[in-house]
């Protein structure tokens, strides 16, 4: 993940920047005193928050904003300022937040989990799996690569049924939806699971046993795991749409909605 920081005061920008790298240790923080660089270095690389200075000689904030705006509508953007008169023009921008100086590190996370548009906070020593919507999995924020599509698809399944350890008999059901053998099949797909992980550097993360496997959970970084224990960001992400490839995730997918009817009501029967 990528955090833009823009404050043309030399100290103030120094303690934005300490603080975003405490609160996000694995995210990649660019600072800059200049309005104009920070704009020519995210049309290189993107960023998913930024946190802003409204009043700046070269450039006031709620320009920069507007700017980066429109190359990247999904930015979070996040004012930093002395001054309250600009609250309005800032949340008309729909900015998520609007944080008066001195900033702490708790208001700094609190925005984190509050943000408009929920960004996952990665670790890049584990997987990273995407289930709200389509199923996408990485490590290191690149794409893994499978030599057979199946072998994506039991990667998913067995990341949805949370760590517990899958038959080959149950695998074979649920992958091909019959009653024909396609052991070799499983074999070879479980193989695959295997290589692609340990070529990323995640071999652990599979646990490969007699005529079954699964997955090591606390070794993978899930918006769905994320969303049970209750995250903010996961519960912001979930619209209504889970592994949608997959036939056999309409299961979870009811109890998903099921589950962010009752959050969002706050009743139970």
């Amino acid at each position: 993940m990528t955090v833009l920081a823009v404050d043309d005061e030399k100290f103030a920008l120094a303690a934005i920047e300490g603080l975003l790298k405490a609160a996000l240790p694995e995210a990649e923080i660019l600072s800059f005193r200049k309005p104009s660089e920070a704009l020519a270095a995210i049309r290189e690389q993107p960023c998913e928050i930024a946190f802003l200075d409204i009043e700046m000689r070269e450039m006031d904030g709620i320009t920069l904003a507007k700017r980066i705006k429109r190359l990247y509508p999904q930015t979070n953007i996040i004012f930093t300022t002395g001054y309250s008169e600009y609250g309005t023009e800032a949340f008309s921008l729909h900015a998520s937040g609007y944080l008066m100086k001195p900033i702490s590190l708790e208001q700094i996370k609190e925005e984190l989990d509050n943000l408009r548009h929920p960004v996952q906070m990665q670790n890049k020593n584990k997987i990273q799996a995407r289930t709200f919507g389509n199923f996408e999995v990485y490590a290191g924020g690149e794409p893994l690569s499978f030599r057979y599509n199946k072998s994506k698809e039991l990667f998913a399944y067995l990341i949805d049924r949370e760590g517990a350890v899958c038959s080959n008999k149950e695998l074979m059901s649920v992958l091909w939806d019959s009653d024909e053998p396609h052991l070799s099949y499983i074999q070879k797909l479980r193989k695959d699971l295997q290589n692609v992980l340990e070529e990323a550097g995640c071999v652990d993360v599979f646990v490969n046993k007699w005529g079954g496997c699964g997955i090591n959970t606390d070794l993978i970084d899930c918006d769905y795991y994320d969303w049970i224990a209750g995250k903010p960001y996961a519960i912001n992400a979930y619209r209504g749409e889970y592994m949608t490839q997959y036939s056999w995730a309409e299961i979870t997918h009811g109890s998903l909605e099921y589950e962010a009817e009752i959050k969002k009501t706050g009743l139970r029967d």
